[in-house]
């Protein structure tokens, strides 16, 4: 990442370097794969008396802070600087990566899938902003390599807020080697009761009550209901599975 995409957080604020880069965001779709009701369903037709194969929302935007740190890590709460681990409440995450073809969802092995997001406090590591520097951290970013059954899991915590978004994750999947390949990014959401409810306790609850939630979020109301996480209790913290298709255009 360059100095100049560092101080990208100085020289605009998070509201317009939002709306940039999501006026930037590219024809490709994600989807979320659910059990065919007949063969005969088309892929991507929505209709109230057929199920189809898979949904279709378009890819959301990756924002200002995404950094290609090539970590290589399915826990990634420490950072490798000085193995300091991030405090919150525990998150394990787990894709289902999916290739959507002519005869549905198929697994998709071998794709790169990035997660980042901020931490308790609503701040993300190695870049520039208007309120904090974090250059040469790394916490809260890494990405896998999907397996033979188009999976990934990550160890992480649930994120924290900060102003003029709601609570999520971002994700990246990219694709194809020698440089031919295709990229796909979008971002992953919460239920507004638990994030409050998560929210009371600490490290979160030093931060003062947050005022935006999803239906407030401009980026949410653009598919964001068809990435909500549904977590399960497990142990201390929480588990979450989402399926991702790609379909490209």
């Amino acid at each position: 990442m360059t100095n100049k995409n560092r101080s990208l957080g100085i020289i605009l604020t998070r509201r317009e370097a939002l709306t940039l880069f999501r006026a930037a965001t590219t024809a490709i779709f994600v989807v979320g794969c659910i059990p065919k009701k007949s063969a005969s369903a088309p892929l991507s037709a929505v209709k109230s008396t057929t199920k189809p194969a898979c949904i279709v929302s378009p890819q959301q935007t990756e924002g200002p802070y995404f950094v290609d740190e090539k970590l290589n890590r399915s826990d990634i709460r420490a950072d490798p600087a000085d193995g300091s681990v991030k405090q919150g409440v525990p998150l394990q995450l787990t894709l289902h990566i999916s290739h959507v073809g002519s005869n549905g969802c198929t697994p998709l092995a071998g794709a790169i899938v990035d997660v980042w997001h901020c931490d308790a406090l609503g701040v993300y590591s190695d870049v520039t902003d208007r309120n904090f520097s974090t250059v040469g951290k790394k916490f809260l970013r890494g990405y896998q390599v999907t397996d033979a059954g188009g999976n990934v899991q990550f160890t992480t915590i649930y994120p924290g807020w900060y102003p003029g978004r709601t609570v999520h994750i971002h994700f990246k999947v990219r694709t194809g080697t020698s440089g031919q390949g295709y990229e796909f990014t979008s971002q992953l959401y919460f239920d507004d009761a638990m994030s409050d409810r998560i929210y009371s306790q600490a490290p979160y609850n030093s931060q003062r009550q947050r005022r935006l939630k999803n239906a407030d979020d401009g980026i949410f109301q653009d598919g964001g209901e068809q990435m909500l996480l549904k977590l399960t209790q497990n142990g201390q913290g929480y588990a979450a599975t989402f399926d991702v298709g790609l379909q490209i255009a």
